[in-house]
């Protein structure tokens, strides 16, 4: 872990030091757990009491916000702001630990020598391996892999075989890449199905992370494609010959139908659904449990089953927690109508 004084961190962020700027910074952490020695932040003036409270030497807070107990790094936006001097205190050198000899490689791999490959992780034949890059316990590796420099896969990853991953790639525990895609055809004789070879491969671009548990299909054919910059969390689906735009955030149990084209910084909030052969545009949000069932243009902000948008949305949700005193009313107004209409 990297120390710093106030006034270079302040520097990383494009922030302005009031206070002690020499101040050696240790840690960042959170306003309860924070420490002597240790940077916090603050996203509202809202918070200052818990600041007050706080342990913290320092801290990251709006470009409003004033506070006189301790040196402050002023921001724009401190969530951007404390993620990156985060990164950086946390971040350390690469230290080759070479090939463990319970790993098994595969005939004609390619392999740096500036890798740590853990016990048990196994690789195919002629995969390829770049520089600074980290395979835990248990990963297993397809032939004909490449993957780029300073990867990361935790414990437990597959990567099936002929899959592309581009520089700093992290695949978290348990994801599954290139696994076969989801086709059949059913023989409407017998009611049996038969299942569709998938001989595409896919591609992770750079800066891509996968959370633990997702799946990304291999295409039936080409490629299934996840562009740089992509975020997904953990049990997330992706679908044979999706692309996936750049910067998009996919977050958990979300899942895409096969052939479904998403923008880029699209988001599709948690269990959200996405039909086949749909295409959303670029800047779409998708809301929790939403189900889209055509495509999106550019902006779009959608929820609902079949997701609408999300301000007719929220009025029909709101509508409908009173259906019940609506119908009685509606019941009430009927019964009177028919007074009215048995008195002429």
């Amino acid at each position: 872990m990297r120390t710093a004084r106030l006034a270079e961190l302040a520097a990383l962020v494009s922030g302005t030091v009031e206070g002690n700027g020499d101040l050696v910074i240790t840690a960042l952490n959170s306003l309860d757990l924070a420490q002597p020695g240790q940077l916090t932040f603050i996203n509202s003036v809202k918070l200052a009491d818990k600041l007050a409270a706080s342990k913290a030497s320092a801290c990251i807070a709006p470009l409003d916000f004033t506070a006189d107990q301790l040196p402050l790094i002023k921001v724009s936006n401190v969530d951007l702001a404390s993620a990156r001097i985060h990164c950086w205190l946390l971040e350390e050198p690469f230290k080759a630990a070479g090939i463990h000899e319970r790993a098994v490689i595969g005939r004609d791999c390619v392999i740096s020598s500036q890798v740590s490959i853990g016990p048990l992780a196994c690789l195919g034949d002629r995969v390829t391996v770049g520089e600074r890059v980290r395979i835990a316990p248990g990963v297993v590796i397809g032939d004909d892999v490449v993957i780029g420099d300073d990867c990361v896969l935790h414990a437990n990853a597959v990567v099936a075989y002929g899959c592309v991953l581009g520089n700093r790639v992290t695949l978290h525990h348990g994801a599954v890449i290139g696994s076969d895609g989801f086709g059949f055809a059913t023989d409407p004789a017998t009611g049996g199905h038969i299942s569709k070879p998938q001989v595409g491969t896919v591609r992770l671009d750079d800066d891509v992370q996968i959370g633990a548990n997702s799946c990304v299909d291999r295409a039936a054919f080409g490629v299934t494609w996840v562009k740089r910059g992509v975020r997904m969390d953990n049990q997330v689906m992706v679908g044979h010959n999706c692309v996936i735009g750049e910067n998009s955030i996919l977050v958990g149990q979300a899942g895409i139908a096969g052939s479904t084209v998403l923008g880029r910084n699209v988001v599709l909030a948690g269990q959200a659904a996405v039909a086949g052969h749909l295409h959303l545009e670029d800047g779409v949000m998708v809301a929790g449990k939403a189900g889209v069932h055509n495509n999106q243009q550019r902006g779009a902000m959608v929820g609902g089953i079949p997701a609408i948008d999300i301000k007719l949305w929220g009025k029909a949700s709101a509508a409908f927690s009173r259906l019940p005193e609506m119908l009685k009313d509606l019941r009430q107004l009927r019964k009177k109508v028919e007074e009215l209409s048995g008195q002429q």
